[in-house]
């Protein structure tokens, strides 16, 4: 999959990061302005699958150290750009590295920021 192992060495590094009392991660998305999507990792003190405001409660953020996804073609409108980042978060949990720290964490979600967050993995 394209970009994803330097997508994976990224999510690694920022998960090592992680301060014990994050309970949820978020993927935030941007439109860059240089035709890329922008990746920032935010971590909560909060969840809920029912009130968005959780990644509002960030502890934890990636900063300006963003992940950056150019668009192409085949990503150019942000519904395809969001398509194909929440493949690459679903693989990473699947079989990245420290798949097991999203795993533990009672949600992880993507989104952009100005728009609905999408939850791809909640404890049970």
């Amino acid at each position: 999959m394209l970009y994803y192992e330097d997508f994976s060495k990224w999510v690694d590094s920022n998960l090592q990061q992680l301060p014990s009392d994050v309970i949820a991660v978020n993927f935030n998305l941007y439109e860059g302005s240089n035709q890329t999507y922008d990746i920032q990792l935010i971590g909560t003190d909060t969840f809920d699958e029912e009130d968005e405001d959780w990644v509002c409660e960030e502890i934890f953020t990636t900063g300006e150290d963003v992940f950056l996804i150019p668009r192409t073609d085949d990503i150019e409108n942000w519904e395809d750009g969001l398509s194909f980042i929440t493949k690459m978060i679903e693989k990473y949990l699947q079989d990245g590295k420290l798949a097991n720290v999203l795993q533990e964490l009672q949600g992880v979600g993507v989104g952009f920021v100005d728009g609905d967050i999408e939850i791809l993995h909640q404890a049970k």
